[in-house]
Order: structure tokens, then sequence, then C-alpha cells
């Protein structure tokens, strides 16, 4: 019997587990990642049954304790992957097929996530009011050349907090806070929104720069409406000025720490990392794949070339509570210093 795809409205129904059936709790739409579940039933004749938990994942874990019907999370963002290693409700997978295949500095060095994609967060910039080159750093963000000419989203989205932790991994958290207070003065708006809605706003003229993950350039390209935005702009990939490469987080999977169907969850996360499904999974989201062995999407090789940043995750991970105090301390998201 294949369960179908439901809601978490809908989810207070355990999930029965069948010794060839797997059960997946997924931040990700169901449609996206259907294509990799129907590839990974026909290759082995395990069924997958899949809950869209796109809020209070880690809470619904918690709250079913071992009798949890989940084998398996796919989450984006550190952050999250983390926050349910911290909370117990991950384990570790000890698998050579995957420490193989994953780079080192994209798992937990514990084994309790992997990750399968990775997007870097870069800058769109205006085609016509911000030449090439014209900024290369994550530091020249604060660069007071920039004043009124930066948008970007909350500074307490967990996007904004993994770059600031990436900022004080690499130059400190006095340098950090410092350059936090300058991309502050060159805001042309206060933050809101989405990283869409800051393309939007260059399109609209609102402001020259913004911070944004790589995909959405891929899902601005496919909606009509939003089109427009995306060939307003061009992806700048920033590094850091200590080690010239960019910051990348991730979308990654975990073993619950229930998991009714353990070999099978074994099964699907070593499938996960093998260059078919990397191919698959990282075309449909228009992301980067994690393993070496497979390569982007034509359409995101296009965007260009760049090194991602090569320190653990986990590291960066580490300062997101430290980072959300300095993003209160400094106030990001109040009145800015040029539009505000």
């Amino acid at each position: 019997m294949r369960l179908p795809v439901f809601a978490l409205a809908a989810t207070a129904m355990a999930v029965p587990a069948y010794a060839e059936e797997l059960n997946v709790y997924s931040y990700r739409q169901p449609e996206l990642i259907q294509p990799l579940l129907d590839a990974f039933t026909e290759e082995t004749g395990i069924t997958t049954n899949v809950a869209y938990v796109d809020k209070g994942l880690v809470e619904r874990l918690k709250a079913e304790g071992r009798r949890s019907p989940a084998d398996i999370i796919l989450t984006v963002d550190i952050s999250r992957l983390t926050e349910a290693k911290d909370a117990g409700v991950t384990q570790a997978v000890e698998s050579e097929t995957l420490n193989g295949r994953i780079p080192v500095s994209i798992r937990d060095p514990e084994g309790h996530w992997f990750g399968l994609t990775t997007r870097a967060r870069i800058i769109y910039a205006s085609k016509e009011r911000v030449a090439e080159g014209e900024i290369t750093t994550y530091e020249d963000l604060a660069d007071p050349k920039w004043a009124g000419r930066i948008c970007t989203r909350s500074g307490t989205h967990v996007y904004t907090l993994g770059l600031l932790s990436a900022v004080i991994e690499h130059n400190g958290a006095e340098a950090a806070e410092t350059w936090l207070k300058g991309v502050k003065a060159n805001l042309a708006k206060d933050p809101e929104g989405n990283d869409r809605a800051q393309v939007k706003s260059i399109w609209a003229g609102e402001c020259d720069i913004s911070l944004g993950n790589t995909y959405y350039m891929g899902a601005m390209l496919e909606d009509d409406e939003q089109t427009e935005w995306a060939n307003s702009v061009r992806i700048e990939f920033p590094t850091f000025a200590d080690n010239g490469m960019t910051h990348i987080n991730i979308s990654g999977v975990a073993m619950t720490a229930s998991a009714p169907n353990r070999d099978n969850a074994v099964a699907f996360m070593e499938y996960l990392a093998s260059p078919e499904a990397q191919n698959i999974y990282a075309s449909v989201v228009y992301e980067y794949p994690a393993s070496p062995a497979a390569a982007p999407s034509e359409l995101v090789a296009s965007w260009g070339k760049f090194t991602p940043d090569d320190t653990n995750l986990a590291a960066i991970a580490d300062h997101r509570a430290e980072a959300l105090k300095m993003v209160e301390r400094v106030d990001f998201d109040g009145g800015n210093g040029s539009g505000g």
C-alpha cells in the first residue's frame, strides 16, 4: 500500500511502517522530490511515503518520540539540520559510501546529517547600474560606496544568519559586527520580503545589488511574471577576503532517531549520494550537486564558476546564536542608514 503525500495540517495520523517501505518527512515540496522517490523505488522496490512538513519538523519529531513513523528527514539550510541534531531527533549513520561521496565540509563530523545539494549565497547585481567586477567580496558590502544601494531580506532569516555566521568564522566577532553595521548603513530600505523580492526591487530601480541564493535565478526564469526581474540582473560570486571562496549552504538528509526502517533509510541516503540521484535532485531545484562525481545542470553551470568555501558548515553553524544576538544588537531590521 502506498500512502499519499499529505500536509502538516492533516498529519495527526501516523504513517504505518512496512518492511519494504520508507517514511520521509520533507521540508521541500513533494513535487520537487518526487522524481527522486520514483527513481529510488524503481531501483530498489522500496515504496516511499512522504509527509510535507514545512514548519515545526523538530517539534513534531520530539512530540512523536520513539513512536514516530519517520525514517528520514529532508530539509534545507545547515541551521535546520543542526537544530534537529541538537534536539536529539536524529541518529549517526556510519556509511563508507556516504563518506566517500559527500565532501567532509558539508557533512556532520559525527554522521548525523549529509549535504545533498549546495547553493551559493551570491550577489544579484543590476546589469545597468553595476559594472562587472565592481563588487568582489562580502566585505565590499560594507563599503560606503554602496550607500543606499543594497536590498536584502530580514537579518533574522536563516539565510542571513548563515552568511553572518560565516563572516564571524572568517573575520572574528568584532569585525563581523562592524561589517554588519556597515551593510545596514548601505541599505536602500528596511529588510523585508524574500530573495526574489530583492531582485524585483533591483528591477524597479529601488536598489542596485542584493543578496540571494543562486537557485532563485532558476526559479524566477521559470515564472512568466518574474522572468523580467531575473533578466535585469546578473549573478556575481563574492568571496571572503581571507580565502577567496564563496559562502555556500545546503539541502540535506538525516536519519531520525526512531527510524523503524533503518536499513531502508541507509539505502535511501546512499542512493541520494549517487551521481544519478545527485543529477536528478540538483537539476530539479536549480542547485549544485554535493558529490564531485555529479555535474550541475546546463542552466546552473551557465551562471559561472566559483570556489565553494571548504570550511565545515558545522563550524559555521556554531556561530548562529552569536549571529542572532548581533543582528538584534545592531537592530539590522530597523531604520537603515540611507533609505529609512
